[in-house]
């Protein structure tokens, strides 16, 4: 298999990049080094040159809140970037595995987790920009994937545990909110899902997230007691703990598909990421 990994100077690029080397796979990486994703010129030539069997589109805008006032920006790299390389992996015979996000939903939804028929409706602008990049995705590749993904963590990159394990060793307490649920994905479950992703034949969209739902609250607690941290943690609502962009309230993913790889519950991506951050 000869892989392209776009964004790979990023948390999750870098370990797919890796994991596929592991396989035994010709794994390239790319990041805006090697090209602008958003011009398209620049980013045929780039896959032509490659020739790759299948691409992860990895590359994204990620700060959520920053897209709310520059979503003509986060725009054109979620949704203009993903169609030039969707475009030019279909030119080379290549498929596609995009990762996509749980923020396409509204959080509405009640009882269940979101699954891949449930109708999207982001609320703020990074969720309406990733949904474009699907869009653009399906329409410019046959051969496509969208591997919608919540909450991710893991090393080489900014995350949530990586935030609040720094501030439990400065601080008695801190306050998280217990409003929002949702299911942490750790890079290194997820990255070998989109690999498999690759290799395979399925064509649509899959929710591979971590197995299992918290909030970010009780994903502090568990965090603080994995990593032997006495730091209290105390509860606190979304509105009291304001951002610039809304947050879907309820962002549970699960799979109704039987080709969707499965990952490990949460609690014990968090269990890696801790093993990997104490390099142990």
């Amino acid at each position: 298999m000869r892989l392209l990994v776009t964004g790979a100077a990023g948390m999750l690029g870098t370990r797919v990049v890796a994991d596929a080397a592991a396989r035994g796979w010709d794994a390239v990486g790319i990041d805006l080094a090697e090209a602008d994703l958003t011009d398209f010129a620049q980013t045929e030539a780039v896959v032509a040159e490659i020739a790759p069997d299948a691409v992860v589109h990895c590359a994204a805008w990620t700060d959520v809140d920053a897209a709310e006032e520059r979503e003509d920006l986060a725009l054109k790299v979620n949704r203009d970037a993903s169609a030039n390389v969707a475009a030019a992996a279909a030119a080379v015979g290549a498929r596609i595995v995009a990762v996509s996000t749980d923020y396409v939903f509204d959080g509405t939804l009640t009882g269940r987790p979101y699954v891949e028929s449930d109708p999207p409706a982001p609320i703020g602008a990074y969720g309406r920009t990733k949904r474009a990049g699907e869009e653009a995705v399906i329409g410019h590749n046959d051969d496509h994937a969208i591997a919608r993904t919540a909450w991710l963590f893991g090393a080489g990159g900014k995350s949530f545990p990586d935030t609040m394990l720094r501030l439990g060793a400065d601080r008695d307490a801190v306050a998280v909110v217990t409003d929002q649920v949702g299911s942490p994905t750790w890079t290194g479950h997820l990255s070998p899902a989109l690999l498999d992703l690759a290799a395979a034949d399925a064509v649509g969209i899959f929710h591979t997230a971590g197995a299992g739902q918290c909030s970010w609250h009780e994903l502090t607690v568990e965090l603080y007691r994995a990593a032997g941290l006495q730091t209290t943690v105390n509860e606190t609502t979304a509105a009291e703990f304001q951002r610039p962009a809304p947050r879907p309230a309820w962002s549970v993913l699960a799979s109704e598909r039987d080709e969707t790889p499965r990952l490990p519950p949460w609690q014990q991506g968090l269990a890696g990421f801790l093993t990997e951050r104490n390099g142990s």
